[in-house]
């Protein structure tokens, strides 16, 4: 009979629930950085950047770039136009 209960022990652990994965923070406020808009884009610009949004990531977009789809809530993704100015903001 030991062995019944050792695997019936097995078979209860089996069961047990799986906690989630945790959920990470949305750390990027893309409205506190709104007014980054139409400045060029400086090594100092992006330090701004992530400081006003709270982001911990930065993406430099540039016309014509190709940039993956993944989704990524603390990261802050600066659009740049041809003259290498903020054209927008978007966190992800």
């Amino acid at each position: 009979m030991r062995i019944g209960s050792a695997a019936a022990a097995l078979l209860t652990m089996a069961c047990e629930a799986v906690p989630p994965e945790p959920v990470p923070s949305t750390s990027c406020n893309v409205d506190a950085a709104r007014a980054l808009v139409g400045r060029p884009a400086t090594a100092g610009l992006g330090t701004e950047a992530l400081r006003l949004s709270g982001a911990r990531r930065l993406r430099w977009i540039r016309p014509g770039d190709m940039v993956t789809m993944d989704y990524s809530p603390n990261r802050l993704n600066l659009h740049l136009d041809a003259q290498g100015r903020i054209e927008r903001l978007a966190c992800g």
